[in-house]
């Protein structure tokens, strides 16, 4: 029992074995965390459980954390009810993690004191940017769905000294002044030339930052070095390089390192293992994939079990701590992808061959062997180290095509088995709660020279779902397997959205005439994206929600994982291309799960992860307006089918169906007529002529322009079909009373067209909206 606070004998807490003494310090730490939380109220002790999801097992140990952390003076009871007693400061230090939205996050060292990052407005960041260390003093009566809310007040250190832009113009007395993405399109950079390299518009650089400036002076820049002309795609990605700071040539040391482990798997590596050569596994790849992190197999038993092997490459029996290739590995974090281009985390040596599960050849792995019954439950498990010879490497498109009876192959039955296991999985997780997003995947194809030449345009059809349901099973096990051993490992978490986000998305889900609550439940979203199954605009509503969700990162505490409603979840199954996982790996077969180790690679990889999409993203889109200003060139009055996606009170935003593509027309570019903005049904309706722009309506646009310094495009309306939600009369619509502030009326500037670029004329009907970027 926990003594109360008010006794003086002190309780003498129990020797513990080393699996207790390790389970011990980690809920201390988690507690002590949680409790610390800036919104934490007093608890009592089931309450605390439930809060942090412990099982009933685990409650004689949680006594004792309770009493510990009332020994060192953290807690007080009172009323059976536990509060924290640490001082709070209104002053903390952490990274700034920046938003392209302009706002950021602060990552505290410690999150004793918070237990959220601070969120900083954009007005409030000081000009810092992403990576810096900064002071920020914190709000403490502001606290939202964000969390707290503070400013920025000092720049301790800088993250960098250099960073990439393009020379976009150059002003009248002279001076060359840069587009800089990092620092958003209102800071103005100004760039010292040198006599070495002339400078033009339109050159992609690199420049060592003299001044930063602030947000009311601009930044100073000495030119550094040229990297290609924006005209010029064969750059995209070595700029991308520069700009996000990426790892892309190996070390010398690493490639020898890489190398001298061979080209096959030696006989003396097979002794230790299980043989399961003699099973008929596979991999399912994409078209371009080189590195083969997994590979299947599957039989069904007389009485109606299953036998899933998930057999992962045993990345960890050749990257060895203390090794080059760990080091370098443990930097990188990742493997980035590019269009046409890898960046792998492992030199090719390993990464394209001996730990890509090739077929027809002995390959070192970690298998997960797991028997089902005839609902698609784990009856029971094993996982061991393990040599395969994989009979067959699969494409999605080819094992679709098998599955459909278009092509031959003696694997047929097995895959056809894989569908219906796959199902099984598919309904269980339904079950519990998960919501699945089946969103295509535009691949933009480039040539030798990052020419974009056109898209593929992928389906996630039941090839890619099988796949992925069974690497989830796998990553749950071994996830469930750690802990339930004592050990700590580096989940993957995912926390519930904020209740600010789901009421947005009800809202937006609303604009398309769909019902859902306020606050909606996991069965409230499962039966919305059924319905929106069918309509044209699914897709986006699935990427809309899925942008209101928090992110998923990488964490020793666990937390849960709120979008696969699973309590225990980790990544395993890719190690090739994501450190995380190999380490994963080390920790399963008794190599170190120290805590602290783990924060720290968690944070690591968590960061980088997020880097290098921001990166992939960048590249992607720009080979999209790259193909779209060819289309352009070809046809100047090209029309192109697009579905309104959002509505504000300056402009629409919309999606190019063919592209995924998204642009923007400012509202003085619409028809002529008087527009009044109708908040509660997000959309805008013409006073005069009766124009409607609503969430789900279809338009066809022809493109005007495009800007591949600024990412920018500009487009006109040809034509606009009405949804039936944006038809009905707004009476209809109306689920609470109306606002005391009317609704803003936009008037369209009667016989002008906007001048220069939509921002210039957006900041004339709200000063407060951010120029966008077209994004997918």
């Amino acid at each position: 029992m926990v003594k109360n606070s008010k006794k003086s004998k002190k309780k003498e807490l129990p020797v513990r074995s080393a699996k207790e003494e390790k389970l011990f310090q980690n809920l201390l730490k988690i507690t002590e965390q949680f409790m610390g939380g800036k919104s934490f109220m007093p608890l009592s002790e089931q309450e605390l459980m439930q809060r942090l999801s412990l099982p009933p097992q685990h409650e004689t140990i949680f006594k004792d954390v309770l009493a510990k952390l009332l020994e060192l003076g953290l807690i007080e009871e009172s009323n059976e009810r536990f509060s924290w007693k640490k001082s709070r400061t209104d002053v903390v230090t952490g990274v700034l993690k920046m938003h392209p939205r302009g706002f950021g996050f602060v990552q505290l060292e410690s999150k004793v004191i918070y237990d959220q990052d601070i969120f900083i407005p954009k007005h409030l960041t000081k000009n810092a940017v992403d990576g810096d260390i900064v002071e920020v003093l914190v709000n403490q009566e502001m606290i939202s769905d964000k969390g707290p809310e503070g400013k920025v007040i000092a720049i301790l250190s800088r993250a960098r000294t250099h960073m990439a832009g393009i020379i976009h113009h150059v002003d009248m007395d002279g001076s060359f002044i840069a587009h800089v993405p990092l620092l958003g399109a209102q800071q103005r950079v100004v760039v010292q030339p040198t006599d070495e390299h002339p400078l033009r518009m339109g050159d992609r650089i690199v420049m060592e930052v003299i001044d930063w400036g602030s947000k009311e002076t601009e930044t100073l820049c000495r030119f550094s070095h040229f990297l290609g002309h924006i005209s010029d795609p064969s750059c995209d990605i070595s700029a991308a390089i520069e700009e996000f700071e990426l790892r892309s040539d190996f070390p010398h040391a690493v490639v020898e390192e890489a190398l001298k482990l061979g080209k096959q798997v030696s006989r003396a590596d097979i002794q230790a293992r299980e043989d399961l050569r003699h099973l008929t596994t596979f991999t399912i790849d994409p078209d371009t994939a080189k590195d083969f992190d997994d590979a299947l197999s599957l039989t069904k038993n007389k009485d109606g079990t299953y036998n899933l092997g998930v057999h992962i490459a045993d990345v960890s029996h050749y990257v060895k701590p203390g090794t080059a290739l760990d080091a370098e590995a443990q930097e990188r974090c990742n493997s980035t992808y590019f269009p046409g281009v890898c960046i792998p985390m492992l030199p090719g040596a390993l990464s394209e061959n001996l730990c890509s599960l090739k077929p027809n050849v002995n390959r070192l792995t970690v298998s997960v062997l797991m028997h089902l019954d005839e609902k698609g439950q784990v009856l029971s498990y094993r996982m061991v180290r393990s040599v395969i010879r994989s009979a067959k490497r699969f494409t999605y498109k080819e094992a679709k095509k098998v599955l459909d009876g278009k092509k031959e192959s003696p694997h047929a039955a097995t895959l056809a088995l894989m569908v219906e296991v796959c199902r099984l999985l598919k309904q269980r997780r339904y079950d519990r709660g998960s919501i699945e997003f089946a969103l295509p995947e535009l691949v933009v194809l480039v040539d030798e020279k990052g020419t974009p030449y056109g898209t593929d345009y992928i389906t996630y059809d039941i090839t890619h779902q099988m796949v992925e349901e069974f690497m989830l099973k796998a990553n749950e096990m071994v996830a469930l397997h750690l802990y339930e051993h004592g050990k700590n490992l580096t989940y993957r978490v995912h926390e519930e959205p904020a209740e600010e986000n789901l009421r947005d998305f009800s809202l937006l889900a609303a604009a398309f005439g769909f019902r859902v609550p306020d606050n909606p439940s996991t069965r409230d979203l499962q039966k919305l994206f059924e319905e929106a199954g069918e309509t044209s605009y699914s897709n986006y509503l699935a990427s809309s929600y899925i942008r209101r969700m928090r992110l998923a990162a990488y964490s020793p505490e666990n937390i849960g994982h709120y979008g696969l409603s699973l309590t225990h979840y980790c990544h395993f199954t890719s190690p090739i291309r994501r450190y995380v996982d190999l380490v994963v790996h080390r920790i399963l077969f008794g190599e170190s799960d120290e805590f602290e180790y783990l924060q720290h690679i968690a944070s690591r990889c968590s960061e980088q992860e997020r880097i290098s999409a921001k990166a992939e993203n960048s590249v992607v889109i720009l080979k999209k307006l790259r193909l779209l200003q060819k289309m352009h060139q070809e046809d100047p009055y090209k029309q192109y089918d697009a579905i309104i996606t959002r509505v504000k009170n300056f402009g629409v935003y919309f999606e190019i169906l063919d592209l995924l593509l998204e642009g923007f027309i400012h509202i003085s570019d619409l028809e002529e007529d008087y527009f009044v903005y109708e908040e509660e049904l997000m959309r805008l309706r013409g006073t005069r002529r009766g124009g409607l722009y609503s969430p789900g309506d279809r338009m066809a646009v022809v493109l005007q322009n495009v800007d591949f310094i600024s990412q920018e495009t500009k487009w006109y309306i040809v034509s606009t079909q009405h949804s039936e939600q944006a038809l009905k009369p707004q009476k209809q619509h109306k689920k609470a009373p109306k606002k005391k502030t009317g609704p803003s009326l936009l008037k369209k500037w009667s016989g002008k067209k906007a001048k220069g670029k939509h921002n210039d004329s957006k900041k004339k009907t709200d000063k407060k909206a951010k120029k966008r970027k077209s994004r997918r």
